[in-house]
């Protein structure tokens, strides 16, 4: 068991090489934002889906399109407005008159990164449309199924400020997010660095550091990264303690503002992304640490509270931090 710990120990070092490069890269262009790019690439290596919320202006769209640049992968940008449809989306089949035969032409999903751009600015009716590719990686156009291109990866963003105008995420959708990062204003120092760098100096290019294939390698060593027992029963606990009943004596106080907890998909995204995230720390095993890290990223979207919590102004981060401090550690 060691000899073998210990050779994952080196593979991890060894794959996990370009996390650095990355992070360098990267900041040529961005400032800040070190959590949103770390929860991003957590995401791509566990072949996960990310909701981004934050305001306008934070660098989301510039963090996504500079990523694809960095690993290499093709970027597609979707506007997501009201009067969208599913077609503007998967794509459709159209008659060509001189040969009078459909053809089918691909939408802009068919790309390794795709923006969703203020997905909550679209009806149910085209948010659904992402659902099957999200969930099965494939499109269906009219009668015929086409795989998408392979790393897939959805990067759905939305405004938490403003709410005219907007149709909220269905829970099924939300479910199939993989993480919510939740994007704060840069510091003063960061924000004094944004200006240098728009206002008084040159666009910086950025270069690959990893190709697709290095990347499905990376993606292949964190899912043989070290889970002790007791690490799956902890994050299974987290889980689970975002069900308790409210009507037991012995539930601790945040249930009554609940009304729905985590889905067992949670549980499995709660490993995996702490996988992932000890991959990004170079290390071949998961600790306590690692699932609290990604906890909230994980839960926070997927934890319904009732009307109890809205009038005492109680979020679903204060919940789940609250659940992290009623389970015991390991």
């Amino acid at each position: 068991m060691e000899s073998d710990l210990r050779g994952l120990s080196e593979l991890v070092k060894t794959e996990s090489a370009f996390v650095d490069r990355l992070f360098s890269e990267l900041s040529k262009t961005i400032v800040g934002q070190r959590r949103m790019v770390e929860r991003l690439l957590i995401g791509l290596l566990c072949r996960g889906h990310i909701l981004l919320e934050g305001v306008p202006g934070l660098a989301k769209t510039l963090t996504v399109n500079t990523l694809a640049k960095v690993l290499d992968l093709s970027f597609s940008r979707i506007q997501f407005t009201p009067d969208l449809l599913p077609a503007d989306v998967v794509g459709t089949r159209i008659f060509l008159q001189a040969s009078g035969q459909f053809e089918v032409r691909k939408g802009p999903v068919f790309a390794n990164i795709v923006l969703a751009d203020e997905i909550n600015r679209a009806p149910a009716k085209v948010q659904s449309a992402l659902l099957e590719s999200m969930q099965e990686y494939q499109v269906t156009i009219g009668s015929d199924t086409f795989a998408l291109p392979q790393p897939f990866f959805v990067l759905a963003t939305q405004n938490p400020i403003e709410q005219e105008g907007t149709y909220p995420l269905p829970e099924a959708q939300l479910d199939r997010f993989m993480l919510m990062v939740k994007i704060d204003y840069p510091s003063r120092e960061e924000e004094k660095k944004i200006l240098g760098k728009v206002v008084f100096e040159q666009p910086v290019a950025v270069d690959s550091v990893i190709s697709i294939s290095d990347l499905e390698r990376a993606q292949h060593v964190v899912s043989d990264i070290y889970v002790d027992e007791k690490i799956k029963d902890y994050a299974v606990d987290v889980v689970r303690a975002s069900r308790l009943p409210h009507s037991s004596p012995d539930s601790p106080g945040y249930c009554r503002y609940l009304n729905h907890g985590a889905s067992p998909r949670a549980s499995i995204a709660l490993v995996q992304a702490a996988r992932a995230n000890a991959f990004i720390q170079h290390r071949a095993f998961v600790t306590p640490e690692d699932v609290k890290s990604v906890g909230p990223a994980v839960l926070c979207h997927r934890i319904a509270l009732n009307y109890e919590a809205d009038a005492e102004d109680i979020r679903s981060d204060d919940i789940v931090q609250m659940i992290f401090d009623y389970v015991q550690i390991p």
